[in-house]
């Protein structure tokens, strides 16, 4: 045992608590038919929670934690105090970047031997522990080398290093026994169209991710591989802006069947879009996968990443995802950070421990809500024309015999409510 999480105990279920416990999150509870622990598979970010200094735009690292160091011994650390933490939250799973767990070496077969001597401890800490691996992927944005992108780099050697460094995360990922591999392209967009070539990063980008899909079948890995959607930062323009974008592209490169989506919250705002529908739209397309569960502050117009603290938000999402069908392989990763003033290890507890109890207050909202069944009633009611006679037999029409029905029929359609602040005050019922 380290001493970073000294005198702290395992949190328990106790809502009537007034310290650190959950309060509304009992892992045990069975909801629609399965725990909640089964249903929210709940995850702890590595590097938000191990790897970030503190910083922001305008001010470098607050934090100094003992496992800060360019060495194994540092890496090790790191990963023992991790798993400290997973035990006390008690979390079923957890996600990594490469760079999160191993040390940069000066080459990159030097990086690969500290990264595979890491894959090996945190599965020797993994088979002593309850947690398991959500999904892995790789770093390709930090570094210097990708300031102009990975995958859409102009420089080819940038393309063969980020493709050689994604087998790397992904062997590592399969080893492990992952449910999930993921993608997020942190640079791939660009600055300026002066020095830019869009169809030849597009045809790069979609090369590479058809390398990935090609490789999961090539080892056996049999979770999903996981597209992140994200807008504008850090680039002027990224070329997995949203979900529309993102389904658009795998259509172009007939990856529409392999691929799903892991949406973030903070993302879907960046993006002028709520969370709600990024997960609505890709549920309607076949391509939801898992979420990031975080949130951004609506006034710095930034992605912030901080833990949720907003019940309605969090359960309209939930009521999304309960519509898709729930995660198969995918689950609730908090993708947050805590703010650069929170120092101490129980801000780390408290801050995922808050979060927690906020997803299972607004799941179980979210349950209720579906199962009351009003709002899906009064949208099939809004609908119903279009289940009709009339209505099935107008997408199977055409303009000239639709506008001699309009005159020969009378017919004159007034409009009718939308009911929206209902529709609003019944969420509110439940929230």
């Amino acid at each position: 045992m380290t001493d970073f999480f000294k005198d702290m105990s395992r949190l328990s279920f106790d809502p009537d608590s007034t310290g650190l416990a959950f309060r509304h999150y009992n892992p045990d509870e069975v909801v629609a038919g399965k725990r909640m622990e089964d249903h929210l598979r709940f995850a702890v970010a590595y590097w938000h929670s191990f790897a970030w200094p503190g910083g922001d735009p305008f001010g470098g690292q607050t934090f100094d934690r003992p496992w800060f160091g360019d060495t194994m011994d540092a890496a090790r650390l790191k990963a023992d105090v991790a798993f400290e933490m997973f035990d006390l939250l008690n979390v079923p799973f957890f996600c990594w970047h490469d760079a999160d767990i191993r040390p940069e070496g000066d080459t990159f077969a030097e990086s690969l031997r500290n990264f595979e001597e890491m894959i090996d401890y945190l599965g020797t800490k993994m088979e002593a522990s309850n947690t398991k691996l959500l999904w892995g992927t790789a770093n390709l944005f930090s570094h210097r080398r990708f300031m102009s992108g990975a995958a859409t780099n102009p420089d080819p050697e940038i393309f063969a290093w980020s493709a050689a460094t994604v087998k790397n995360c992904m062997d590592a990922t399969h080893k492990l026994g992952g449910e999930n591999y993921v993608l997020w392209g942190g640079r791939e967009g660009y600055e300026t169209l002066l020095n830019t070539d869009l169809r030849r990063e597009r045809q790069q980008a979609g090369r590479f991710l058809q390398m990935v899909v090609e490789y999961k079948h090539k080892i056996g890995f049999k979770g999903a591989i996981l597209v992140e959607p994200k807008p504008q930062e850090p680039s002027k323009h990224q070329y997995d802006y949203d979900v529309a974008t993102v389904y658009g592209f795998l259509k172009e490169f007939g990856l529409e069947d392999e691929v799903q989506m892991n949406i973030e919250q903070g993302h879907a705002i960046l993006a002028g879009h709520s969370f709600e529908h990024e997960l609505a739209l890709a549920a309607s397309l076949g391509i939801f996968g898992s979420i990031d569960m975080n949130r951004n502050d609506y006034q710095s117009g930034w992605d912030t990443d901080q833990f949720p603290n907003n019940v309605p938000e969090v359960a309209l999402a939930y009521y999304e995802v309960l519509k898709a069908g729930g995660f198969t392989t995918g689950g609730t990763n908090f993708d947050a950070k805590l703010r650069r003033q929170s120092l101490d290890p129980v801000d780390l507890i408290a801050g995922h421990a808050g979060a927690m109890d906020v997803c299972a207050r607004g799941f179980k909202a979210a349950v209720a809500m579906l199962e009351d069944g009003t709002l899906e009633a009064m949208r099939a009611e809004r609908y119903a024309g279009w289940d009709s006679a009339g209505g099935k037999a107008l997408l199977d029409s055409d303009f000239a015999a639709i506008a001699a029905k309009v005159v020969d029929d009378g017919i004159n359609p007034q409009p009718r409510s939308g009911r929206q602040e209902i529709l609003e005050n019944i969420v509110n019922r439940f929230v």
